[in-house]
């Protein structure tokens, strides 16, 4: 029999408060005396959990610099379960010892409150059992299966940034994109969803037996999580990798403009380098492709947080400067918590605009951008949204609000960072940027579609197929009801269709 055991989270044993040896910290309040956290250094390095003690600490809770057995709560990163209890093991752990074994997201969550969070599921750090393994003397445990609920949706699961499966996904990613290339969505969403799920487990798949009971994991999709078990890598990845046709439609795509039709023709009339491309005299490109090819080595670089900031000062101060009372919120990927990016989205929305008002909006700030010199390119799409129009049965329709697909040049001197990542000899950087102009009664619905990933697109899968509704980046429709649902917020969405809300930077599916 070889069941996981999870640490129960049950009632504490109430400890004395020691002192000396733990060499906690005293400079600071104790405001959460009943909590006392130890933070494991192992393979989160020295400076960080410095940080994180040090913040924790100012915030009010108790921290221990070693563990003893006044500690309460050991949080640790990057660590299953059975890591941490195998260190535990060699601590020579008393037999009154009882410990919440927590993963870091719960102190981030604590931090971000300002206080201690309740502890859900998704932070308990998940003990595999083996023979050689046993549970830390005198705690509690109950015996649990390798996954407990784990939804198909992905809107309903939790996924951070923290991807304990990183060498499956990557290769899943990898796999899909090929098909996507092909345009063989059949073969290509099996591999999306499956690194979906995997993004959002909280331990990390080292056998065949850790992917029981896990949803979306088809016998192809298993067949390349064997082969990485068994090998290290995916032979199915490797002959992708080397495939001629992926790696010039890789190439080919990395141009802003050129989509899956232009790459293949390119590669019909057997280009397999951008050189070729640019220097051939018979061929044509559109406005956006030209600004792709001239643009190129910027573009393809990675936005940094520090420059999506930048950027969005820039953007912020544009808008308000014509509509005074505007509302702009970053989407899309930095939303979600992303370090970096391949380019910067905008929603803008505002309570007191009228109509003609927000059509001139993107028009005004776009003209002041060019008048400056920091218009490099720009794409305004007129809107054709309709009050009353049913949201779109397709789950990756687009929207019909009016959108601006912009290169910008953001100045180094703007960028408070040191990884701004310019061209030698430049002071410049060109971005992407994306700007979205919604009406304020929609701004709920197109915040939560612009925010993006897997999780936007199962969100409008479940609501169509669990609870006989349409949802688009537009409205929320009840089919039962023939009414449309209103909400000023995410919240309120999620709530009409009878889900847990989801933080942003949890939908990282």
């Amino acid at each position: 029999m070889d069941p996981l055991q999870a640490v129960h989270l049950g009632p504490r044993k109430k400890r004395p408060r020691q002192t000396g040896a733990s060499g906690a910290s005293t400079s600071h309040d104790i405001r959460f005396r009943d909590l006392v956290l130890f933070i494991l250094e192992k393979k989160m390095g020295t400076t960080r959990r410095a940080f994180l003690m040090e913040l924790a600490r100012r915030k009010g809770f108790r921290v221990e610099n070693e563990l003893s057995d006044s500690v309460t709560h050991i949080v640790a990163e990057n660590n299953s379960g059975s890591d941490v209890l195998e260190w535990l093991q060699l601590q020579n752990i008393k037999a009154s010892s009882e410990f919440e074994l927590l993963d870091i997201s719960w102190l981030i969550e604590c931090m971000g409150a300002g206080k201690p969070v309740e502890m859900a599921g998704r932070h308990q750090l998940v003990v595999r059992r083996s023979p050689s393994l046993s549970p830390v003397p005198g705690s509690q445990t109950v015996l649990q299966p390798a996954v407990q609920k784990i939804s198909q949706y992905a809107c309903q699961r939790r996924t951070t940034l923290n991807n304990h499966n990183q060498l499956f996904t990557d290769a899943f990613d990898i796999l899909a994109e090929n098909y996507e290339f092909r345009e063989n969505e059949v073969s290509c969403l099996p591999f999306m969803r499956a690194a979906s799920v995997l993004k959002s487990l909280s331990f990390p798949i080292v056998s065949m037996k850790d992917t029981e009971g896990i949803p979306c994991l088809g016998d192809k999709v298993k067949s390349v999580i064997e082969g990485i078990i068994e090998d290290g890598e995916s032979s199915e990845v490797k002959a992708v990798l080397n495939d001629e046709r992926y790696k010039c439609f890789k190439l080919f795509t990395s141009v802003f403009g050129v989509g899956l039709k232009t790459a293949e023709k390119w590669f019909r009339m057997g280009f397999r380098t951008l050189s070729k491309i640019k220097s051939d005299k018979s061929l044509r490109f559109t406005q956006m492709q030209k600004a792709g090819f001239l643009y190129y080595e910027d573009l393809i670089s990675c936005v940094n947080r520090a420059e999506a900031e930048a950027v969005s000062m820039l953007v912020k101060e544009a808008v308000v400067a014509f509509l005074p009372d505007a509302l702009v919120t970053m989407t899309g990927g930095f939303r979600r918590g992303k370090m970096t990016g391949h380019d910067v989205d905008f929603l803008i929305t505002s309570p007191e605009a009228t109509e003609e008002e927000e059509q001139q909006l993107l028009h005004k700030v776009t003209n002041f951008w060019r008048q400056q010199g920091l218009l490099l390119y720009c794409d305004i799409i007129e809107s054709t949204f309709e009050k009353f129009k049913l949201p779109s049965r397709k789950v990756d329709a687009l929207d019909h609000f009016q959108k601006c697909f912009l290169i910008l040049k953001l100045h180094r001197g703007l960028v408070r960072s040191e990884e701004s990542g310019q061209q030698e000899g430049k002071d410049w950087k060109a971005i992407r940027v994306d700007l979205v102009m919604c009406p304020y009664e929609r701004r709920a619905f197109a915040l939560l579609g612009w925010t993006g990933s897997r999780f936007e697109r199962d969100l409008r899968r479940y609501a169509t197929h669990e609870r006989k509704m349409m949802l688009d980046n537009h409205a929320l429709y009840d089919k039962t009801k023939r009414v449309f649902l209103e909400a000023e917020s995410e919240e309120e969405i999620f709530a009409h269709l009878g889900l847990d809300y989801i933080e942003p930077w949890e939908r990282n599916a």
